[in-house]
């Protein structure tokens, strides 16, 4: 059994996920506590991954990355048909599902909670870090294990940037589409389960996470309704 497909894919996503975490969530910030003009057109561009074709995602992705790129004249990086290549690529076609959760549930905290916290002396950076992410922290969590299970799976961009090469660049969904065509339905049969398993597992953790939440908030309207509600509650 050839090991190196799970293994790369997880390698994959490992990069892809601190990656998301880095850009996604300070895009979330940025885009739920700054007003400035262009402001539309930046959150449509960043969500085209959502809608255009992984094929097209990729070709961009071979313009920033591959000959005449910023990236390759100024720091001499060539990345194009390396396993991070695909961890960029992976990263790019997930980054609108954890931008838009993430910045929903920042936008959604209680103002006046913030507020509070400034009047005792908490700087932006405090505010933000001891009021506004623990209370956003479900809903940038759900959207943030939507993003790590859509970049496992990405297929069309990382074959753009990366290519299908067994032993250096082949992931999951690489492998099964080579299986595919060779007909070998065995080999290919189980990594379907496998993507299939991870997949599944990430999406109930997501949607456990979203029901908790629905919950939570219908247990404090109960309280605030009863008069029983308390900032302890």
């Amino acid at each position: 059994m050839d090991w190196f497909p799970y293994i790369l894919s997880l390698q994959v996503t490992a990069l892809a996920t601190v990656l998301l975490l880095i850009f996604g969530l300070g895009l979330a910030i940025f885009l739920a506590r700054v007003r400035f003009p262009g402001e539309l057109i930046i959150s449509t561009l960043l969500n085209l991954p959502l809608v255009l074709p992984p094929s097209v995602i990729g070709f961009y992705l071979l313009l920033a990355l591959g000959r005449g790129s910023p990236i390759l004249e100024w720091f001499g990086i060539d990345i194009l048909f390396t396993w991070q290549a695909a961890a960029i690529a992976s990263a790019v076609v997930a980054l609108p599902l954890i931008v838009e959760a993430a910045r929903a549930a920042i936008v959604d905290v209680n103002s006046e909670l913030e507020a509070a916290a400034r009047t005792l002396g908490d700087s932006e950076i405090e505010v933000l870090w001891r009021v506004t992410l623990p209370l956003a922290r479900s809903g940038i969590l759900a959207g943030f294990i939507l993003a790590v299970a859509r970049a496992l799976g990405e297929f069309g961009a990382t074959l753009m940037v990366a290519g299908n090469i067994p032993g250096r660049t082949q992931t999951l969904p690489l492998a099964i589409y080579d299986a595919v065509q060779n007909q070998d339905y065995g080999k290919a049969n189980l990594m379907v389960l496998v993507m299939t398993f991870w997949a599944f597992l990430l999406l109930l953790w997501a949607r456990g996470l979203e029901q908790r939440k629905r919950l939570r908030s219908i247990d404090t309207t109960i309280k605030v309704k009863n008069g029983t509600f308390s900032r302890h509650s």
